[in-house]
């Protein structure tokens, strides 16, 4: 029995000669294998219809807890915006591979939208920088080391902030020598936190913001989620060379 689900390719894998072995990150199953046979082969109808990051309703042979067979794709956006572009495409790659890491931590449904929805804005050239920021923003929560923006670390005072340390605030009274960080980010991890991508239509934040809160995500995930992926060092090296 055929079944129809939404989802988007995550990445390939090839297998024998002529078909492909897909990582699809579904609506109903959440990232599931998929056998397309024959798909490496130009003839084949699932051809161009399985290349990385198609979008689209899949119809499969859904078997649960083993690879599943695909039949065939109508595709729902084929985000040509973000394949013209290296820098669009370098964060797609990268928000797959967080994606996909987030859901083996914790198998949210929830966590398809976040990810579509901020595919759909990447596609629309809205800053890219900034909607990785917001995912991973909201990814914490998923793997357990949440942002605590509330109040004090330390006290509990929601008064006289100072700075942020440790994924916590900390306040005036509770503060020794740890750097101080502008309390704009706090300001803007707060809204990251909250904002829903889908609502989002513009984003206009300075560039010196934008650059020292992805410092603070960076080293916060590298202190705290165990997540080393070559994508994101690849990032950092395309900065680099810009």
């Amino acid at each position: 029995m055929i079944t129809k689900v939404e989802g988007f390719i995550i990445n390939t894998t090839n297998y024998g000669e002529t078909s492909l072995v897909i990582n699809l990150f579904t609506k109903e199953y959440g990232i599931i294998g998929l056998m397309a046979k024959g798909a490496k082969s130009i003839k084949n109808k699932l051809h161009a219809l399985t290349r990385k990051y198609t979008y689209g309703f899949f119809y499969i042979y859904y078997k649960e807890n083993k690879l599943s067979i695909l039949s065939d794709v109508d595709i729902i956006d084929s985000f040509k915006s973000i394949h013209q572009d290296i820098i669009k495409i370098s964060y797609l790659t990268y928000l797959c591979d967080l994606t996909n890491q987030v859901y083996k931590e914790s198998s949210e449904k929830t966590i398809y939208d976040l990810f579509i929805n901020t595919v759909y804005k990447l596609n629309e050239g809205l800053n890219p920088v900034v909607l990785a920021n917001i995912l991973e923003t909201k990814y914490l929560n998923y793997l357990g080391v949440g942002l605590n923006l509330d109040c004090c670390l330390k006290c509990g005072s929601t008064k006289n902030i100072v700075t942020i340390i440790d994924g916590g605030l900390l306040c005036k009274n509770c503060y020794q020598n740890e750097p101080i960080k502008d309390l704009k980010i706090i300001k803007l991890l707060r809204l990251y936190e909250l904002i829903d991508i889908k609502s989002i239509t513009n984003i206009n934040v300075l560039d010196q913001l934008i650059n020292q809160t992805n410092e603070f995500l960076d080293d916060y995930y590298d202190r705290y989620t165990g997540l080393y992926l070559k994508s994101k060092k690849f990032l950092a090296n395309l900065k680099d060379a810009m």
